[in-house]
């Protein structure tokens, strides 16, 4: 179930900024409804600026959002949507740590939400429920997660 925020639009503070969403574009059914999910929410809290931007897989999402929080002086948060599901190897699990490590440190580094919704599923059900589904889109608790963290952030620096 999709988090409700009780803030107001004006408080989550969706005006300035530019929200990144880095979207991977292997296993694109599931990624591509998650981004729109991703949008849709953010256009939903008044963000003033999305910047999308492509990549081939999950594994080329931490360059690009080190890239991204490294050149972007305005960057808000950034998004990270990718979708690996599980074969035969250990591969997917390999994918998916790394991922993980990689984007963590980034956040660190920069201080900028880095939201990581880089999924590593078990199979296309899992894939289905958590990015085609509009109650549980991960795109969508993405955006939100961003919008909360960015408040969170400015409320400290006031």
């Amino acid at each position: 179930m999709l988090r409700k925020n009780p803030e107001s639009k004006a408080e989550m503070g969706g005006g300035s900024g530019t929200f990144a969403i880095i979207a991977s574009r292997y296993n694109a059914r599931y990624v591509d409804a998650m981004l729109r999910a991703a949008k849709a929410e953010l256009w939903r809290a008044e963000v003033s600026r999305i910047q999308i931007v492509r990549v081939p897989g999950a594994y080329e999402i931490p360059l690009m959002a080190k890239r991204l929080a490294r050149t972007l002086a305005d960057l808000s948060a950034i998004l990270c949507l990718g979708v690996v599901i599980r074969g035969e190897t250990e591969h997917a699990e390999h994918i998916g740590n790394t991922v993980s490590r990689a984007l963590m440190e980034i956040q660190l580094a920069y201080e900028i939400p880095v939201i990581h919704e880089v999924l590593v599923l078990e199979n296309e059900e899992q894939a289905y429920v958590r990015c085609l589904d509009p109650e549980h889109n991960r795109g969508t608790e993405a955006a939100q997660t961003a919008l909360a963290m960015v408040h969170v952030l400015k409320s400290l620096r006031s």
